[in-house]
């Protein structure tokens, strides 16, 4: 059987089984409207602002391809997913609704987003530098 006929198929059982958690809670459209907010986001800025950025690099000069795009991609999708936290004004009446510091942990994540692109940039130049000595 073809690869893609059985990712497809998980696919669809992950699909369903997820619909099928999101009809069993008291509230399912609070969630669909949430998720529906993030496409909204992801489609409305996260792109764009990648898509922008890649313009600004390429009339710069620089190529900005694999690596750093795909850097971009994660640093605003894991942003788009942090706003709700990081956008939320003030204390909460309930220390245990928001218990993290998200901006510190995502001043993390983007640090620890940042580090691994260049180590692993860096490790491609290296490694193409020795190939092409050899």
């Amino acid at each position: 059987m073809n690869g893609r006929y059985v990712t497809g198929a998980l696919g669809l059982l992950t699909a369903a089984w997820g619909v099928r958690l999101l009809l069993s809670r008291p509230e399912p459209w609070r969630i669909a409207v949430w998720l529906g907010g993030a496409v909204v986001v992801h489609d409305a800025f996260v792109a764009p602002l990648v898509l922008a950025i890649g313009a600004l690099a390429a009339a710069a000069g620089l190529r900005l391809r694999g690596i750093p795009r795909g850097a971009l991609i994660v640093a605003g999708s894991l942003t788009a997913v942090a706003l709700p936290p990081l956008l939320r004004p003030g204390g909460v009446a309930n220390p245990t609704v928001l218990p993290l510091d998200y901006p510190h942990n995502w001043l993390l994540a983007m640090t620890a987003v940042a580090l691994f692109t260049l180590a692993y940039a860096g490790t491609r130049a290296v490694l193409r530098r020795l190939g092409r000595r050899a």
